[in-house]
């Protein structure tokens, strides 16, 4: 896949809509994306699979999984005057809520522009302004002037869908994107590019993309994803967020432009150490570059497949993505490159006895 087909995938995918629950758009993306790879298939949790051509009866089953949700928001009531509450819907700091521009979803099927607003500064009082800004003291505005005006001629109702409004923009000259959603589109977009490079290649695996839903409210889609698919062996894309702006340079491990980060250890998973060894050595003797960490938080949907059926051997590729979960992403199209021929790598060194070892 080159660099022209990669970018444009990781732009309709980062634009498309979907917080978790409502990921529909999304997989219509996946679907146009990867049509000629083999055949999709979905359940009730809007769990997308990809079975590849050329799989062949009796191999062992590879899961490639990456996530279709991202993080956003839902309306929760509809004051008097127009103005409309909300929850969050996944992780989000209060801080990066605010003055950012937001789609709701209305019965029409029509995105509804709103401003995330809060008291303007002039009619706080001296406490106000010092307190920290709590999720309860916004409200999302589209410009109504009553509760009757929202219902009936905006068509917003309760339980809405709300998705931050922003357009993935792709820097030529630094080789960067800057967008939504990048955890974890950016993951899905590793994945299909993974798959077609893979599209002509004769394996001794058979290969099923898992682009699951509802990673963002507790790896949902992937405890169902993983039954499903009864894989053998699981790689996962994640957009990981980047370390390299807010730790001491001696602990950075989740950089920008320097490759894929392979997590050792996060609050829900211990990776398979020798899988993940097989990934380091493989990295190490073809020259791409990878970042190790260690983590004490956070979490993947690794933490439900590697515990799935009797144990699947499980790494994660992480994808850095500076700012995770606001509204604006920052990712080096150098580092999914790298991660895309890591998958590969592995991918074609897989059979049967390496998997077992594992």
């Amino acid at each position: 896949m080159n660099k022209e087909e990669l970018v444009s995938s990781i732009k309709r995918l980062s634009d498309a809509n979907g917080i978790s629950g409502f990921e529909d758009e999304v997989l219509t993306t996946i679907r146009e994306e990867g049509s000629s790879l083999g055949t999709f298939s979905e359940d009730s949790m809007r769990n997308l699979y990809l079975q590849r051509s050329g799989n062949k009866e009796g191999l062992p089953v590879v899961q490639l999984n990456a996530h279709t949700d991202e993080v956003g928001f839902m309306v929760k009531a509809i004051r008097d005057d127009g103005m409309i509450e909300f929850i969050t819907i996944g992780g989000w700091v209060a801080a990066n809520i605010p003055a950012h521009m937001v789609r709701i979803l209305n019965k029409d099927g029509i995105y509804i522009p709103a401003v995330v607003a809060s008291k303007p500064p002039h009619f706080m009082t001296e406490a106000e302004r010092n307190a920290p800004l709590d999720i309860t003291k916004m409200v999302l505005d589209v410009g109504a002037h009553t509760k009757e005006e929202v219902l009936n001629d905006y068509k917003i109702g309760i339980a809405a869908p709300v998705i931050p409004e922003v357009s993935c923009l792709y820097d030529a000259i630094h080789d960067n994107v800057i967008g939504k959603a990048f955890d974890c589109r950016i993951g899905c977009a590793a994945a299909l590019a993974t798959m077609k490079d893979l599209a002509d290649t004769d394996l001794k695996v058979n290969l099923v993309g898992d682009f699951s839903s509802q990673e963002e409210v507790g790896t949902r889609g992937s405890i169902v994803s993983t039954q499903t698919i009864k894989a053998d062996l699981a790689i996962v894309f994640e957009g990981c967020p980047a370390d390299d702006t807010v730790v001491p340079a001696y602990q950075a491990q989740t950089c920008l432009k320097k490759g894929p980060m392979l997590r050792h250890i996060d609050a829900r998973m211990i990776t398979n150490p020798r899988f993940q060894r097989f990934a380091l050595d493989l990295a190490e003797a073809l020259d791409i570059p990878v970042q190790e960490a260690v983590r004490n938080g956070g979490a993947t949907n690794g933490a439900a497949i590697h515990l799935s059926n009797a144990g699947i051997p499980t790494i994660v590729i992480g994808i850095p993505v500076r700012y995770a979960h606001t509204h604006y992403g920052i990712s080096s199209v150098f580092d999914v490159e790298k991660s895309i021929q890591l998958a590969k790598a592995i991918i074609q060194k897989l059979d049967e006895q390496i998997i077992k070892s594992f």
